[in-house]
Order: structure tokens, then sequence, then C-alpha cells
């Protein structure tokens, strides 16, 4: 068991530096103020010049140090603050090794149990039918990771197709939930016609499906219901365009909304293996949205009451 040290713990560091650092600028001022009136007792006794020994710019001096002690508390606190955040990204990518970890040696060690059966014994063909469709899922799980990894890399790199196109977003939708429709064979997916015309945008098609493909997969992959259910709306306002996709899953709690668009972040407990996925997807989603100049804002009414992903586009779509 590992025995935390609590006197080397950072915050502490940082308290007592602050602590040490003002002591020192105190007593210093406290010095200079006791050691003036000693030399003007002696200025006063023996009848000495006082500009010999009380320099004007002695006050000027202390205001430099002043702000040069100044300086040097804001720059501990950054360095107090960068230390933070690297110590908590360090933990985020620590959880995302494990879980990432998890995520691939599940489906592998399913499909070598399967591969095993298949070698030692003989099977009727049903049975067959049914072991190779548990396979093809397992790939699936694994290319779906893969490509979260790739894809990652790719749009940080910059590296993606810049050819941006200007599309109608209700056919861009329609068209993807019918060429997948195989990958959500157990979900229900209504796309609501729009009340009206809307304005064509310029996207880039393979980051748009990569942003679908995210919204679609995590609304399912975080649903304990019997089917799940996603509807997609689309809402006209006066600056905006809404695409809105309501699903009836786990949903999250308040203090969560925020946090999980963060890279690697996971809805759950990831010590106890509660939690699920990669902690990219919504990563991805927000990226590609910031990518096209568009929001994304997450809203839940709480645990098991859904979830609302909605996309913020500019009802005139910028070039």
């Amino acid at each position: 068991m590992k025995v935390t040290r609590w006197f080397l713990h950072p915050i502490l560091i940082f308290i007592l530096s602050i602590a040490a650092l003002g002591t020192s600028l105190f007593l210093y001022i406290y010095w200079y103020m006791e050691a003036s009136v000693g030399l003007r007792a002696v200025v006063d006794r023996f009848n000495l010049d006082a500009a010999q020994f009380m320099a004007a710019e002695t006050w000027v001096v202390i205001m430099v140090l002043s702000l040069l002690v100044g300086a040097i508390l804001m720059g501990i606190f950054s360095i107090f603050v960068y230390g933070q955040k690297s110590f908590q990204l360090y933990r985020l990518q620590n959880n995302f090794i494990n879980n990432f970890t998890h995520e691939l040696k599940t489906p592998v060690t399913s499909l070598k149990l399967f591969l095993q059966t298949f070698s030692r014994h003989e099977l009727p063909r049903a049975d067959q039918l049914k072991y190779i469709q548990y396979m093809i899922s397992d790939v699936s799980r694994l290319s779906d990771n893969i490509d979260r990894i790739l894809n990652l890399a790719r749009i940080e790199s910059k590296s993606y197709e810049r050819e941006f196109v200007q599309m109608d977003m209700v056919e861009v939708i329609d068209g993807f939930v019918s060429d997948n429709q195989h990958l959500f064979q157990n979900a229900h997916i209504r796309v609501h016609p729009a009340d009206h015309g809307l304005p064509k945008y310029r996207i880039n098609p393979p980051l748009i499906e990569m942003l679908l493909m995210n919204l679609m997969t995590n609304a399912i992959k975080y649903n304990d219901s019997e089917q799940p259910e996603i509807d997609i709306r689309f809402k006209t306002g006066k600056r905006h365009l809404q695409i809105c996709f309501k699903d009836n899953g786990i949903g999250f709690d308040k203090k969560e909304m925020r946090k999980i668009f963060r890279k690697f972040y996971q809805v759950g407990d990831v010590d106890t293996m509660s939690a699920k996925g990669s902690g990219l997807g919504l990563y991805l989603v927000r990226t590609i949205a910031h990518i096209h100049r568009w929001r994304v804002i997450a809203a839940s009414e709480g645990k098991g009451k859904g979830s609302v992903f909605t996309l913020k586009l500019p009802v005139y779509a910028p070039a």
C-alpha cells in the first residue's frame, strides 16, 4: 500500500512558500522602520546631516522590492496552477489508458474464446452463425475504439480534409441515418422534418459523419432501456438553428454537464470499471463543432432521465 506523504503535497508546499515570502517581506519592512527610528535618534542627538542617513530613495527601493515580491508571488501562483492542471491531465490520461486497455482486452478475450470453441468442437450451423455474429460485434467494437484514436490524432494535427461544401443539414442527417441503419438495428431513430426550408451550410462531410456517429453511438451505449430511442429535431430561432438529439438513456447530473466534453472524461467510476467508452467521443463532437464554428450543448434532467445534445448553428452560416 502506498503511503501518502502529506508534507510533500503541492498545495501545502505552495501555502508554505507564500507564507515564507510574505513573512520575509513583513520582516524586512519591520526591520527598516525600526532602523529608521534608531537612525533618527542618532541624527538628532549628534546634529548630523539627515540626508546622509535617511535618503528618500530608500522608499523607492522598498516600493520596487514590493513589486518584485508581488511578481514572484504571481509566478509561484502560475506555476502552482500549471502544476495542478498537469497533474489533473496526467490522472485523466492514466484513467483513459486503464479504461481503454479494458475496452481493447474485453473483445480480444471474447474473440479468442469463440475461436477456441470453433477449433475444438464441431458446432451446428445455427450455433456457428450465432457465434460469428458475436465475433462481428467484437470486431466492430475494436474497430470503433481504434477509429476514435486515429480520428483524434488526425483532427488535433489538423491533417483532416479541408474541403468544405454547401449542404442541407436535414438531408445530411437523413442520409447518415439511412446509410448506417445496420449499425443501429436495435435503436429507434426518428428524424423530424424541419418546419420550413433551412439554409445550406458549409461543412466537411467526413467530419460531420464522425460527429453524428459519436452522438448516435453515445446515445445507444449509455442507455439501459430495452430499446434505445433518439429523436432528432430542428428548431429555428432568430440567430441560430438548433439541431437537438434527444435520447432515453441514463442521463447525467448537472455537475457533470461541463465535464463530459473534456478529453478522456468518462461518466462513471473508472476505478470500479463502471465507466464506459474511451472518453473521446464527446470531445471529438465538440472539437468538430468548433472547427465548423458551431456550439454543442448538453442537458439532462438527471440520472435515468435521458439526455439532450444540441448543435447550435448560426442562421446565416459563415463562409
